[in-house]
């Protein structure tokens, strides 16, 4: 189970790697841009791995190889996960760099992007031996990373209490207290409140906004939810509280809807109870895929990647697709949904909730004033709408689709400061 689970992990994000740089081939080639512009968005600033040792619970000391890559600073400090995967590649963490990068610009933050992580299956570590992985590969690249130049966050296999060793660790050899060279911690050592379901809220913000521009009243939408995990569970839960219908979600062993609206608060107890959201009362059960060709207005996929494809492309009849999942849809299925009109808010917006909430924790950690749970959502609502109208006009302005529009308005992006910078 656990290797299916590395590779499904592994595969979503290849997947979205493969997915936008085919859309940046042809993007690059659409703005026409220099050789040197081609060069600077080509290669990272700088990448780097190391190799430390950790003593085990075995008594043995064995090394560990852990990577870096801080891939554009231009428009200010990098920012992206560690991860601990047992097939982690230089050139797996370059490209996921990239992306953050591109996130990054897409929602206008101050922020370049880079990912990290170590070569390990941290199921067959002992809490002990992974709390000694995590300090030992925070001193080997503690002289590269920091609130002004590069900041951490959680990603696959770590969390909040990984985040806490990271701080630790860090303030220890820095000596003095810096909370902002981590983002993602618990609460009482300086994360942010609405950390944990921004990421769904955000894409619910955007959704709204969408919404605006067909005309669409959410008394007269049906909504499926592809995916009840962290992810999916939250926009269920928080869509059913602004006073959606959500007709139907599912999860890795299947799906359920009722026409009418599903009970959300209750089929999360039921899920809780029984480890499946199916057979939930008053519900029929569907397959996943039955799921995403539904009558519904709105597809939410917050699952795997490469759920909407060239076999059920023309058999989904939502309106709006909004990709909480990582790149759930493919080409061929995005080229279906032009030509049928259907509105798809791409993942680089529609889930950059969590990386918008992770510059908020950022920026109260460097201040050392820690906001309500009010003022954080408030400043995601501008955040997120803001970030659709820009994608949105350009979309418009092009009479391009949104996923496009975006990957341009974040090389726009990206680009001009370089230029402000005189690199270019």
């Amino acid at each position: 189970m656990i290797v299916r689970n590395h590779e499904r992990i592994h595969a979503d994000e290849e997947n979205l790697c493969q997915k936008c740089i085919s859309e940046l081939e042809d993007l690059y080639s659409y703005l026409d841009l220099s050789t040197e512009e081609l060069d600077l968005l080509d290669m990272p600033r700088r990448s780097f791995t190391v190799h430390f040792p950790v003593h085990m619970d075995s008594g043995k000391t064995k090394m560990f190889v852990g990577h870096r890559v801080q891939y554009n600073d231009a428009r200010g400090p990098t920012k992206g996960g560690i991860r601990f995967h047992p097939e982690l590649t230089l050139d797996d963490v370059r490209d996921l760099a990239f992306l953050m990068s591109l996130k990054c610009a897409v929602v206008n933050i101050p922020f370049g992007g880079s990912k990290g992580g170590v070569v390990v299956n941290p199921k067959e570590l002992s809490r002990t031996e992974l709390e000694r992985l995590t300090r030992s590969y925070i001193r080997a690249i503690a002289d590269y990373i920091g609130p002004s130049r590069d900041i951490p966050a959680p990603d696959v296999y770590t969390d909040e209490k990984i985040m806490a060793w990271i701080l630790d660790e860090y303030e220890r050899i820095k000596g003095e207290h810096v909370p902002a060279v981590v983002t993602g911690k618990p609460i009482e050592l300086g994360g942010s409140k609405a950390r944990s379901y921004s990421t769904s809220l955000g894409g619910i913000l955007v959704l709204e906004e969408a919404l605006k521009t067909k005309g669409m009243d959410k008394s007269d939408v049906n909504i499926a939810i592809q995916g009840f995990g962290n992810v999916g569970e939250n926009a269920a839960r928080i869509l059913h509280e602004r006073g959606y219908r959500v007709v139907a979600v599912s999860d890795s062993k299947g799906g359920i809807m009722n026409k009418d609206g599903l009970d959300i608060p209750n089929v999360i107890k039921h899920k809780n109870d029984s480890g499946s959201v199916i057979d939930f009362e008053g519900s029929e059960n569907i397959s996943n895929e039955e799921l995403l060709t539904c009558e519904c207005d709105i597809l939410v996929p917050a699952a795997l990647s490469e759920q909407l494809n060239k076999d059920n492309a023309r058999d989904v009849k939502a309106k709006i697709v909004l990709e909480l999942a990582n790149a759930p849809t493919t080409i061929d299925a995005d080229n279906v949904f032009s030509e049928k009109k259907i509105m798809l808010i791409p993942d680089i917006l529609a889930n950059a909730g969590g990386v918008v909430v992770s510059y908020f924790e950022w920026i109260q950690n460097l201040n050392n004033d820690y906001w309500e749970e009010n003022r954080v959502l408030e400043k995601l609502g501008k955040t997120m709408v803001n970030s659709f109208k820009d994608v949105f006009s350009l979309c418009e302005e092009e009479n391009c689709s949104m996923r496009k529009a975006a990957y341009q308005l974040a090389v726009k992006r990206i680009l001009h400061a370089e230029r402000l910078r005189g690199n270019l």
